[in-house]
């Protein structure tokens, strides 16, 4: 299952953005795995922050290959210190118990969260531990498929950014021009500068001022 947009998004955003056309036109349609269970999704999502893909993918099927499906239930038999030892720290094992307590005491209803607005996602998804607004937008994007989310808080984005307006950084000011720029379609926009920032196109480079090596003591 991937994100689903077509012609109608592209050809908005052409309309709208040369540069960004252009590169739309040189990597061509743009395959994103999303996840179809909201509650895995967070999970998911909690594992991720701060490792790499490949880390999570591992910690993932660790965790698969445990309780099978990733449901409140089994993650509540499991102990904390048995989620620890799948290779997460004991912080976000914390948060994913303390998540799903909450799922099953129905403090916190997931089945709602589609039928609000994206800022209340952000504010409600934010009221959970270790989930901020960052991991907020990206369950935004990768489980509720909304499409208008782009995120200042990501690095990537501002790296694709960067490297396809030739800009040195990004502040917010120039954040939120291109935002408004891609919207109502942020989200197909975020899927390019995420492929842009991976080096889909070699012949971009990254305009961020290069870091000054720390003086010999």
């Amino acid at each position: 299952m991937y994100f689903e947009y077509d012609n109608k998004e592209i050809e908005f955003l052409k309309s709208r953005d040369k540069l960004l056309g252009e590169a739309i036109d040189h990597i061509g349609h743009i395959y994103r795995a999303v996840d179809n269970d909201m509650f895995s999704s967070i999970v998911h999502h909690i594992i991720g922050q701060q490792i790499s893909t490949r880390a999570q993918v591992t910690i993932w099927q660790r965790l698969i290959d445990k309780i099978g499906d990733i449901n409140a239930d089994n993650i509540y038999s499991l102990e904390l210190n048995e989620l620890q030892k799948l290779g997460m720290t004991f912080k976000k094992a914390e948060y994913i118990k303390d998540f799903t307590d909450k799922v099953r005491n129905k403090e916190f209803d997931i089945n709602i969260l589609n039928d609000l607005s994206d800022e209340e996602i952000i504010k409600k998804l934010s009221s959970l531990k270790g989930i901020g607004v960052w991991t907020a937008e990206m369950i935004m994007i990768f489980c509720l498929q909304r499409p208008d989310v782009v995120s200042f808080g990501d690095l990537a984005i501002h790296r694709g950014m960067r490297m396809l307006y030739h800009h040195r950084n990004i502040d917010r000011k120039k954040f939120e021009k291109y935002k408004k720029r891609y919207s109502p379609y942020g989200t197909v926009a975020s899927l390019y500068l995420w492929a842009i920032a991976g080096g889909a196109i070699p012949q971009m480079r990254d305009y961020a001022p290069k870091k000054k090596k720390e003086m010999a003591k």
